[in-house]
């Protein structure tokens, strides 16, 4: 009786570690199925010029990066499910922006928080990392950065995957009128008309309004963002980003003229409700590019929240065509 127990033993052992490995093959019933194992992610920091930048990081080195850049009031968080899902067939590599996430949150007297500052911090955090080849994913605040990056390296981009980026004037949604109110005339009035924007509130409505079900966003989301938005002077801070993107306006030609020149093969993937970024942004890159892979959904600008296996799924194909 003991044998047969510790051959019992020996062979559910040895299941349970074939079961383990990557692309394992296993036969039960006369049925055979493959399991495939995700890439574990790594959660890392890296000094760039005296600022610790944390980032997400998954899969194989050796296959095609891909960049993903978060938008407000947001971090590399946002992209959990994309790093949990493609690990297996890409490179992926998410870095917070100083002041978000887990990156330091330097103060406005030792860092400039401006998108073209941003961008270069960025840049050099993707030099420092040698990555020279990747394909980048924009949303929100990750266009007017990746774009920034996209045309000081043309010749570094191999896709562009936008959800909600922005890079068209007639792009920008009616919940712009306040912050334009603050590029008319900033003062006391105009900054602390935004304030609820930073509000435990406030968070909740950008990630649920323009949602099918607000029950299909996961509160942790506004929840991390609410605590970060907490800590002394990041209202300040973020204040003077959103006055600052008053300047990604008059840098929209240039970009639109990357877009011409070069003819990234773009995928758009757009949450349709999105009150800062409604479908005519989308609609626009029509006009500049020619290889595009138009996707509309019925969400809002956290599409990745409440569509996102739908998304990843476009993701994958659009990129194994685009390589190709």
């Amino acid at each position: 009786m003991k044998k047969i127990l510790t051959l019992y033993v020996i062979i559910l052992a040895t299941m349970i570690s074939c079961q383990e490995k990557n692309n394992t093959t296993i036969h039960k019933d006369n049925v055979t199925t493959t399991e495939t194992k995700m890439t574990q992610i790594k959660y890392k920091k890296i000094d760039i010029n005296g600022v610790n930048i944390a980032y997400r990081e998954s899969g194989n080195k050796e296959r095609p990066t891909i960049v993903l850049l978060h938008g407000f009031p947001s971090s590399s968080h946002q992209y959990r499910k994309v790093l949990n899902q493609l690990s297996n067939d890409f490179h992926l590599i998410a870095p917070d922006y100083p002041g978000f996430g887990n990156s330091d949150f330097p103060s406005a007297n030792d860092y400039e928080y401006t998108f073209d500052n941003i961008a270069l911090t960025i840049d050099a955090f993707l030099v420092k990392k040698g990555i020279s080849s990747y394909a980048l994913m924009l949303q929100d605040y990750g266009a007017p950065i990746g774009f920034r990056i996209a045309t000081a390296h043309p010749e570094k981009v191999t896709a562009i995957i936008n959800q909600n980026g922005n890079a068209y004037e007639e792009g920008l949604g009616e919940s712009w009128a306040g912050i334009r109110e603050l590029w008319a005339n900033r003062n006391k009035n105009t900054e602390n008309a935004l304030l609820p924007a930073f509000s435990l509130e406030g968070l909740e409505w950008q990630y649920t309004h323009g949602t099918r079900n607000p029950e299909n966003v996961n509160p942790d989301t506004w929840h991390l963002d609410f605590l970060r938005l907490s800590r002394p002077n990041a209202h300040a801070v973020n204040i003077d980003l959103f006055y600052d993107y008053q300047n990604n306006l008059k840098l929209y030609p240039k970009w639109q003229q990357y877009l011409r020149d070069n003819q990234p093969p773009l995928l758009i993937v757009w949450g349709k409700n999105d009150a800062f970024f409604p479908e005519s942004g989308a609609e626009a890159f029509k006009k500049d590019v020619k290889n595009i892979d138009y996707n509309i959904y019925d969400t809002g600008h956290f599409a990745l929240e409440e569509d996102g296996d739908k998304i990843i799924a476009k993701m994958k194909v659009f990129m194994q065509k685009a390589l190709k």
